[in-house]
C-alpha cells in the first residue's frame, strides 16, 4: 500500500464543484445550522473554513483531512509508512516548517513532494518554489501527524547542524586539529556526541559507528544487525568526537596509535544505558564504535528466542541436566551470549551456585555471580575458571573457550560433576565438536563431557505494519528450492515509520541443537569424519540451520534473502 492515499485524478488547485461545506454536510459531518454558524464565523475571522471548524471543534481532523482531499483533489500522506528524505529536508528549516505546518516529504528531479494542512494557500506554496527553486507538489496532511512528523524527521539533523555550524565558527584557521577545549562541557562537540547516541538508542541501534572517511565524517547506526546510514558530517569533527567519546570512555586522548577498549555509563531518556567503547586508527584517522547495551533489559526466556517447539524440547532437556558440557556456536554477533544467559535464567538460582567468568559482563542478572576478564590483574578465563572451581559451583558460564587451556578446564570441570555452558567459534554443531579436537582434547573425552551443542545464527523479523505478499527473485528462489522449499507464497515488509523503513522489526534465532547420543560418541571416539556425524545427527532427528531457516520463510515471519544472508554454510551442508 502507498505511503500516498490516491484520490480521483485532478490538478493541484483544481477543486470540484462542490463547496467544502457540501462535502461536510454530505458527509455527515455537520448539520445545517453548523455550518451556517461557521461560515458566519468564518467571515468574521476571516480564516479558511476548515481552520475555524477544527478551532470551535466542529469536525475531527481526520474526518475533515478526507473531506479536504476530496475537495481539493490532493492526495492524503500516511506518515506511518512514508519514507521522509533527507535531501528534500534540507530544503526546508526545521523553524519554517513548523511555523507554517509544513514538511518536505521527498524530492524528485525538480519536484518537491510537501505536506501540509491547507492546499489551498497558494501563496505559500509560491513562496516554497521561490525558497527551494523546486515545483511544489502538495499532499494533505493532519496537523498533529505533521507537528510530530517534523520534530522526528528534523531531530538529528537539526541539532548537528546547528552544533556543526557553531563548531566551525569557533574553528581556528591552521588551529592544530585536536584541543582540549573541543571537549569541554558546552562545547559544540559535546552535543553533538550526546545527539549522535540519543537518537541511536532511540532508533533501536545496537551500535553506533563514527568513521572519518577522506573528505567527511560518516555516522552509521547498526539496527537489527545491519548498517543504516545516520548522518554525515564535515572532516574536521572527526579528531574532536573521538577525543570527546574517548575522554568519556577514561581512554588515553593523545595515543591515536593503539587500539583502545573502554566503557561509558549514561542516561538516554531517563533509560541507564551502558556503551562499551572501541577505538582504531585507519588512514583518515581514528575509527570509533560504540555499543550500546540498556542496562534495565531482561533477560530473555528460551522460548522468546525463535526456537521450534522440537529444538526448545531438546535444549531445554540439555540445559537442565545436573552435569555435562554445553556448547553454544555462531559467528560474531550471532546472539550467543544472549542464548546462554537465556539458559541460565531457566536454572533455579536459589538452590544452586551459579557462576559466570565473561570478557567483558555484558547484562548483570541477580542471583548470579559473575566475574569480569581483567587481564592487567591476571585474571584469565583459564586462572579465573579454575578460582570459580574452589568455589563449589553447581553451573559455570564460560563466556568463550579461546584455548586448549581453558578447554581442558571446561572438559575437567563437566566431567567432575558441574554443568558447564559455553561458546565457541564455529559454523555449525559438528564443526565446534571438531574444533574441540583440533584443539588438542582427546576424543574420548569429548565425547564423555560434551552432552550437546547449540549452533544458531540471527535473522530479521519481518515487520508485522507493512508485510506483503510478493514473488522472489529467481536466484532467491532456486535456493529455496535448493533447501528443500516447496512453498508458493512469500513475504517481505514494504517499510514504514515503524520499522525504520527497513521492512523488519527485531530479530529472531535460527538454530540447530546436537545431542551426543551414544551412537554419536561410538563415531567421535572411533575418528569419524564430521560429515558421518553430521548424517547420524540429521537421522536422529536433528533440525540443521539451513531447514531451521527453512521453516521461518514457511511461517512467513522472514524472507528467503534474509537467510540467504544469514545462514550460509556452503555447499556441503546438508539441508
Amino acid at each position: 500500500m502507498s505511503a500516498v492515499e490516491q484520490q480521483p485524478a485532478g490538478r493541484f488547485g483544481l477543486r470540484q464543484e462542490k463547496r467544502l461545506g457540501e462535502l461536510l454536510l454530505e458527509h455527515g459531518l455537520l448539520t445545517a445550522e453548523q455550518l451556517e454558524t461557521a461560515l458566519a464565523e468564518q467571515r468574521r475571522q476571516r480564516r479558511p473554513l476548515g481552520q475555524v471548524l477544527l478551532a470551535q471543534g466542529m469536525v475531527d481532523e481526520k474526518a475533515l483531512a478526507g473531506v479536504l482531499s476530496l475537495h481539493f483533489n490532493v492526495p492524503q500522506i500516511d506518515f506511518s509508512r512514508a519514507r521522509i528524505e533527507k535531501d528534500a529536508l534540507a530544503l526546508i528549516p526545521e523553524s519554517y516548517a513548523r511555523e507554517h505546518t509544513i514538511l518536505p516529504i521527498r524530492l524528485e528531479k525538480d519536484e518537491l513532494e510537501v505536506a501540509t494542512t491547507d492546499p489551498g494557500d497558494l501563496a505559500l506554496f509560491a513562496e516554497l518554489k521561490v525558497l527551494t527553486r523546486k515545483r511544489i507538489k502538495p499532499v494533505l496532511g493532519v496537523k498533529s501527524q505533521i507537528d510530530l512528523a517534523i520534530t522526528q524527521a528534523y531531530k538529528l539533523r537539526t541539532g548537528v547542524d546547528r552544533h556543526v555550524r557553531s563548531f566551525e565558527e569557533t574553528l581556528q584557521p591552521g588551529a592544530p586539529s585536536r584541543r582540549l577545549a573541543e571537549v569541554r562541557q558546552d562545547a559544540p562537540v559535546v552535543q553533538i556526541v550526546d545527539l549522535i547516541i540519543a537518537q541511536g538508542a532511540e532508533e533501536r541501534a545496537s551500535d553506533i559507528h563514527i568513521e572519518p572517511q577522506q573528505d567527511h565524517l560518516r555516522v552509521r547506526f547498526r539496527i537489527d544487525g545491519v548498517l543504516h546510514d545516520a548522518t554525515k558530517l564535515p572532516a574536521t569533527l572527526a579528531a574532536p568526537i573521538a577525543s570527546r567519546v574517548k575522554l568519556l570512555a577514561n581512554l588515553d586522548i593523545v595515543d591515536r596509535r593503539h587500539s583502545q577498549d573502554g566503557q561509558i555509563q549514561t542516561t538516554v531518556d531517563g533509560r541507564p544505558l551502558d556503551i562499551r567503547v572501541g577505538t582504531i586508527e585507519t588512514i583518515w584517522g581514528e575509527k570509533v564504535v560504540l555499543r550500546l547495551l540498556e542496562r534495565s533489559r531482561s533477560i530473555l526466556g528460551l522460548d522468546t528466542l525463535g526456537f521450534a517447539p522440537a529444538s526448545l524440547q531438546t535444549f531445554r532437556s540439555l540445559v537442565r541436566s545436573p552435569y555435562g558440557m554445553i556448547l553454544v556456536t555462531g559467528p560474531t554477533g550471532s546472539g550467543k551470549t544472549t542464548t546462554l544467559y537465556a539458559a541460565l535464567n531457566e536454572l533455579n538460582r536459589v538452590e544452586q551456585n551459579v557462576m559466570t567468568i565473561e570478557d567483558p559482563v555484558e547484562y548483570t542478572f541477580e542471583g548470579v555471580n559473575q566475574i569480569q576478564i581483567n587481564r592487567l590483574a591476571g585474571i584469565t578465563f583459564a586462572n579465573g575458571l579454575r578460582s570459580i572451581l574452589r568455589q563449589d559451583p553447581d553451573a559455570i558460564l564460560v563466556g568463550e573457550i579461546r584455548d586448549k587451556e581453558t578447554a581442558e578446564i571446561s572438559v575437567q570441570s563437566a566431567l567432575t560433576g558441574h554443568l558447564v555452558l559455553s561458546s565457541l567459534h564455529a559454523t555449525d554443531a559438528v564443526g565446534a565438536i571438531y574444533r574441540f579436537l583440533e584443539m588438542g582434547i582427546e576424543s574420548f573425552m569429548v565425547s564423555s563431557a560434551v552432552t550437546g551443542v547449540l549452533a544458531q545464527r540471527l535473522v530479521r523479523r519481518l515487520c508485522p505494519e507493512c508485510v506483503v505478499p510478493y514473488e522472489p527473485a529467481p536466484e532467491e528462489f532456486e535456493f529455496y528450492r535448493a533447501i528443500g522449499g516447496h512453498g508458493i507464497i512469500f513475504r517481505r515488509g514494504t517499510g514504514c515509520a515503524f520499522c525504520a523503513h527497513t521492512g523488519f522489526h527485531g530479530r529472531m534465532g535460527v538454530f540447530e541443537v546436537l545431542r551426543i547420543s551414544d551412537a554419536i560418541k561410538r563415531l567421535l571416539v572411533r575418528d569419524a569424519p564430521p560429515e558421518a556425524l553430521r548424517q547420524r545427527a540429521i537421522a536422529e532427528g536433528m533440525t540443521t540451520l539451513k531447514s531451521s531457516g527453512l521453516a521461518k520463510i514457511d511461517e512467513g515471519v522472514t524472507t528467503i534473502a534474509e537467510v540467504m544472508r544469514s545462514v550460509h554454510l556452503g555447499e556441503d551442508s546438508d539441508a
